[in-house]
């Protein structure tokens, strides 16, 4: 307590003996206001909640949206990721940089059921949605791993229309590297 008293004797400031700080607190306000001013004090304390955080210490900051630049392609890669569990697609510019991305399991898929052919073709319709307006007609595929949704989503690109050039297996296969894991008994 003696800490506290000397920091508050600190605070105040060297004032004659003569001034006197009358201290009013908020129920005192409230009691002298007229009715009108309650109300302005109501509306005071109905205070937008951004203002809250700021006193709470939290702020957030607003970000403005902006709008999406509207990509223009006439060729493009695709790049097909289909492993055991999932099947990944996306759809790059001849540059490598990616446009477009999907996956089974964002599209809704879960468990078992993303490694299917169905879900392979199910996540090539949502990312041509994508890029429906970018004008993309011919392209390269390149696709990776063993999954059972590799040619169903092939399939899917040369069934909506797409001229595709070349079909490149980029699966990466060891040349006898590292000892191999022991066989599975089941």
């Amino acid at each position: 307590m003696s800490e506290e008293k000397k920091t508050t004797e600190e605070k105040k400031p060297a004032a004659p003996e003569e001034a006197v700080v009358d201290v009013i607190s908020a129920e005192d306000l409230e009691m002298k206001a007229p009715e009108e001013d309650k109300g302005a004090i109501k509306a005071q304390d109905a205070a937008p909640p951004e203002e809250e955080e700021e006193k709470g210490g939290k702020k957030k900051k607003k970000r403005k949206k902006t709008k999406k630049k509207k990509i223009q392609l006439t060729k493009g890669n695709i790049y097909i990721q289909a492993t055991y569990n999932n099947t990944m697609v996306s759809i790059a510019d001849q540059q490598g940089n990616v446009v477009a991305q999907c996956s089974a399991g964002g599209c809704g898929f879960k468990g078992p059921k993303k490694a299917t052919p169905f879900a392979a073709s199910i996540v090539v319709r949502t990312i041509i949605g994508k890029i429906a307006d970018s004008g993309l007609s011919e392209v390269d595929v390149f696709v990776k791993g063993v999954g059972q949704g590799r040619e169903s989503a092939i399939r899917s690109f040369a069934a909506q229309g797409y001229k595709i050039n070349v079909i490149k297996d980029v699966t990466p296969m060891p040349h006898n590297g590292p000892r191999q894991r022991k066989p599975r008994r089941v």
